[in-house]
């Protein structure tokens, strides 16, 4: 399959050229329940991320997560381009493999005609729940091989190619989506795996990292640009990216009391499972924690921020923004 993409330059438009340097993009995930405030309420939090200087809106995607929670990661990302005239919205991440890729690549096409450029993809398997992934019809060991058949027919479909495909889960006569975005949509591969990371070198324009190391993404980084160069991507992908929960406070005591029952909340853990990814305190201690990360190679940060008030994890994550980009 990987023989298709030969020589397939990457779709991210804001990918810099190699040796160029790439600014530092910082955002923020909307926070629960946002959309269901109405729309007035998630304007004003949208208009105030921006006016901030926060690069992207982020929001999730489940079908059916633990307790039976979900939201579908591109209804809420059609919801909030069309709330905000120019910020861009990322996915982190889609589950993909839960979704038929002719499907999909329609949503995309339509996303691009009526917010084009606004739309960064980042795609994942899940693997949380694993009941989430079988109940949708799927069986979780097929998750990986599923992913990389969507994305091959996925990213030719947006290129406007007629696709007939015979694989192991699709097969498709002259299957065509019309018209295709006028601005490419950047495809980012999650996943914390070696399989996840040649995934992207593959087939996407960078990979989206979540509790790693700053060793781990510079070496993730490199497995990407070796795996590119072995299928023959004339470029390695560049836009890489970090999805990090983080906290926000006065205080580093105040910051964990923010973000440790949330995650417990959602993840039904215990925080100290993830807690040494997980930076919280002042803005400046959320800078400095992830400044090696964008020294290893990562030009957007993702962050799920927790804090006092909304208005405060905006202040605090455009704050995070400055910091790193005078570091």
């Amino acid at each position: 399959m990987t023989d298709q993409l030969r020589g397939t330059p990457a779709a991210g438009g804001a990918v810099a050229d190699a040796g160029e340097a790439v600014p530092t993009r910082v955002g923020l995930f909307a926070p629960q329940g946002l959309l269901e405030q109405g729309p007035e309420a998630a304007r004003a939090f949208l208009v105030q991320a921006d006016e901030e200087g926060v690069d992207h809106v982020c929001c999730g995607d489940h079908v059916s997560f633990l307790t039976g929670v979900g939201f579908d990661g591109l209804v809420q990302a059609t919801a909030l381009a069309m709330l905000h005239p120019t910020l861009p919205v990322h996915t982190g991440v889609y589950l993909l493999p839960l979704r038929h890729p002719v499907l999909v690549a329609r949503q995309l096409a339509d996303f691009g005609r009526i917010a084009p450029g606004r739309l960064i993809f980042g795609v994942g398997i899940g693997g949380e729940d694993r009941r989430e992934v079988s109940n949708a019809g799927i069986d979780p060991a097929t998750r990986g091989r599923r992913m990389d058949e969507c994305l091959l027919i996925v990213r030719q479909l947006l290129a406007g190619k007629p696709v007939t495909h015979s694989g192991m889960f699709f097969d498709l006569d002259h299957a065509l989506i019309a018209p295709t975005p006028s601005q490419p949509i950047p495809i980012i591969v999650g996943g914390r795996s070696d399989a996840a990371v040649r995934r992207a070198g593959r087939l996407g324009d960078g990979w989206l990292g979540l509790w790693c190391s700053p060793r781990r993404y510079a070496a993730a980084v490199e497995i990407a640009a070796d795996e590119a160069a072995r299928v023959g991507r004339p470029d390695p992908p560049r836009r890489h990216a970090m999805q990090v929960w983080c906290g926000f406070a006065r205080s580093r005591e105040a910051a964990r009391a923010c973000l440790a029952p949330a995650m417990e909340a959602f993840y039904h853990l215990p925080f100290e499972r993830f807690e040494r990814y997980c930076p919280y305190g002042t803005a400046e201690d959320v800078a400095e924690f992830l400044a090696p990360y964008a020294a290893a190679g990562c030009t957007e940060f993702n962050l799920i921020a927790q804090a006092p008030s909304p208005e405060e994890a905006i202040a605090s994550s455009a704050a995070v923004k400055r910091l790193l980009e005078r570091s």
